[in-house]
């Protein structure tokens, strides 16, 4: 059952990621996010890099109770929210924009189509008009895209 829970959180987090970087990431805290489009950033760092910190808290407060209450459900919730925030990281920051670079060429379909629908994201340098909010999920016509390009 607790596998199921992990998958279920790790699904549903594409959903929340969704919802919170259209609302909230290029909302009320666009202040934070703002220099990850326009890259008016100083060194490595950027402001949207707080927003590890803002999603790490409620991911260790669940694994905390949760192990307390001898791994309960909370646990493996967080536990769900640590994976995909696991995925993030590497798909988002180090496939996508390169923070550490390595797996800088690759062929296969559904990363061509992520690294495209992000081009097309980032595209925006302001908070509104943006598209491809999400992160594992990719449209189709990010897929065609790459299918009917020329080779």
């Amino acid at each position: 059952m607790n596998y199921l829970i992990i998958l279920f959180v790790f699904i549903l987090m594409e959903a929340a990621t969704w919802l919170i970087h259209k609302y909230i990431m290029h909302g009320l805290l666009w202040v934070l996010h703002k220099d990850h489009h326009d890259h008016s950033n100083i060194g490595k760092l950027e402001k949207n890099d707080y927003f590890f910190v803002i999603f790490a808290l409620p991911t260790i407060i669940l694994m905390y109770y949760g192990s307390l209450a001898d791994f309960n459900h909370l646990f493996y919730i967080g536990l769900g929210i640590m994976l995909y925030g696991i995925a993030y990281f590497f798909v988002h920051d180090i496939f996508i924009h390169q923070r550490i670079k390595c797996f800088s060429k690759t062929k296969n379909p559904y990363f061509l189509a992520i690294r495209r629908a992000h081009k097309q994201h980032h595209k925006h340098t302001n908070k509104h008009n943006g598209e491809c909010f999400g992160f594992l999920y990719v449209p189709i016509k990010y897929f065609k895209m790459y299918f009917n390009s020329p080779k």
